[in-house]
């Protein structure tokens, strides 16, 4: 019997890749089931900036050829992915959401595409984000913000919300997220998905279009914790193209996700992540999560990391620092957009950079270019992003001093819900608190996941709690969340995105198939 769209497009990963090996259905139903899910949604949601349907058909065909013929394949071959438009792709449009890109296709894929592509996954296509990853609502994305599945009047979170709502909206059982300050779990916890940064080094950064070196990190965004372990486990390992990949094997992600075991496990609750400013309704459902850890038998103990508190002013010198000297690549001498200035009959090469620039940076990207440049200006460097690299130290030595005393620290992942649209454009210190949360492990270079935690009972929207463990033991959040999630779904019934009526609801209008204006 053939499977509907609904089955398909619902179905996780795993059960995917179950399927399509025992050939019960074909990648290319599959694929075409996600496509039209797509094509039904994406309208009003505006996850994608370009969905790839002939390239997606011709990979799921390819595939199923394979398989046909008995030839190896991975075993998530033809299981579909989307990739977020930060992560370069051969022959598909990669704008970073900016204007200044608009139009640029890659000549090149990034290592993590690469690995994709060799494993026969299916790339449906680009996800909508802030623009060069600036921002923690996707409010910043030169083609248009996306919209919260769970309520389209609200933010999916940023600057990933694209990834997060493709996978929230059933439009992708996976995709590609990457993580500055919070950027794959700050919207996995607004829009009710998993979300995970892995440890910094861990996936390569060779291909990703770069806002701060030291900080990005790509990694996976999916439904499930056993999802996000099987893509990481395509994505992750060393890559001689990047400098910062850590020569190692992936962690045994996927093991430690099947076995989801946390007995005698010593779990840290993070002091400093929770308390004032935190919204009650999450609270409440993180209270509730690690009252489950207890009752499977872990060990919970408060823990405290004083430099936590000033490690969002932190970020926010050293960040923007890095930002403006990556971004001073795009000069429209080279590649991308190119404006001369009215009225100026020969303009000089300085003028034409300097009018490309306005008009192809949008305000939040200027707002940070500017910001980094005074920071690492004469006079100004030791007193503003030195000491902010001191800070840094000392929050790697907090980690480092709570990583002694526990296994896993815990912590909500974002202080509140999903905020209304437009409703902190205005306010963008209030916009940067979005990440209090998230921030430190990207400082120090750990890995972090965050998983549904529940419904906030004031606004009944999704809340995420954050695992974090020591650098290079990724494996440890697969085997907590695993098993978290799964005491956290008994007590609802099933999924938490199961419990989103608005969800199932395809009746809106058909998206454009290209970048958008």
């Amino acid at each position: 019997m053939a499977a509907s769209e609904g089955d398909l497009t619902r179905a996780s990963a795993a059960a995917l890749a179950e399927r399509l090996a025992a050939r019960e259905v074909s990648a290319v139903e599959v694929a075409q089931a996600h496509l039209d899910r797509i094509e039904a949604v994406d309208g009003d949601l505006n996850a994608f900036l370009h969905v790839d349907r002939e390239g997606a058909l011709a990979t799921a065909r390819s595939v199923d050829h394979q398989r046909a013929a008995g030839a190896p394949v991975h075993p998530l071959a033809g299981v579909p992915v989307a990739v977020k438009d930060v992560v370069t792709t051969r022959g598909l449009p990669t704008t970073a959401g900016s204007r200044i890109l608009r139009g640029w296709v890659p000549p090149y894929d990034a290592t993590l595409v690469t690995r994709l592509r060799d494993a026969g996954m299916v790339i449906l296509g680009k996800t909508n984000m802030d623009e060069f990853a600036m921002g923690s609502s996707t409010e910043h994305s030169a083609y248009g913000p996306t919209r919260n599945p769970w309520d389209r009047e609200r933010i999916p979170g940023g600057s990933g919300g694209g990834s997060a709502a493709a996978v929230a909206a059933f439009e992708a059982p996976l995709a590609i997220g990457t993580d500055t300050g919070g950027s794959i779990r700050q919207p996995a916890a607004v829009t009710g998905t998993v979300g995970v940064k892995p440890t910094y080094g861990g996936v390569s950064r060779y291909g990703l279009i770069a806002m701060a070196s030291s900080l990005d990190q790509a990694g996976p965004c999916s439904r499930s914790v056993l999802d996000a372990a099987l893509l990481h486990d395509v994505i992750g390992g060393h890559d001689p193209l990047d400098s910062t990949s850590i020569a190692a094997p992936v962690p045994a992600v996927v093991e430690a996700a099947r076995r989801a075991d946390i007995s005698g496990l010593r779990i840290g609750v993070v002091r400093e992540l929770g308390g004032e400013g935190y919204q009650p309704g999450v609270r409440a459902r993180f209270e509730e999560a690690v009252a489950l850890l207890v009752g499977a038998g872990a060990e919970v103990v408060e823990v405290s990391c004083p430099s936590f508190d000033h490690a969002l002013a932190a970020y926010y010198l050293i960040m923007p620092s890095e930002a403006s000297s990556n971004l001073a690549r795009f000069d429209a001498m080279r590649y991308g957009l190119r404006v001369e200035p009215d009225g100026v009959a020969a303009p000089t090469a300085e003028q034409v950079m300097a009018t490309t620039r306005d008009v192809g940076f949008g305000d939040e990207v200027k707002r940070r270019i500017i910001l980094g440049t005074y920071a690492l200006s004469s006079g100004y460097y030791d007193a503003y992003y030195g000491q902010a690299q001191k800070v840094r130290t000392l929050i790697a030595r907090d980690f480092a001093a709570a990583f002694e005393q526990v296994d896993v620290l815990v912590s909500p992942t974002a202080p509140t819900t999903a905020f209304r649209l437009g409703e902190k454009l205005d306010d963008p210190l209030a916009m940067y608190l979005n990440d209090v949360a998230t921030i430190p492990a990207n400082l120090a270079g750990v890995p972090g996941m965050s998983l549904p935690a529940g419904l906030a009972d004031e606004d009944g929207l999704p809340v995420g709690v954050q695992l974090l463990a020591p650098a290079t033991q990724d494996d440890r959040l697969y085997g907590v969340g695993a098993a978290l999630e799964a005491m956290l779904q008994a007590t609802w019934g099933g999924p938490l995105l199961g419990r989103a009526p608005q969800l199932q609801v395809p009746e809106l209008r058909a998206p454009e198939q290209e970048v958008r204006a």
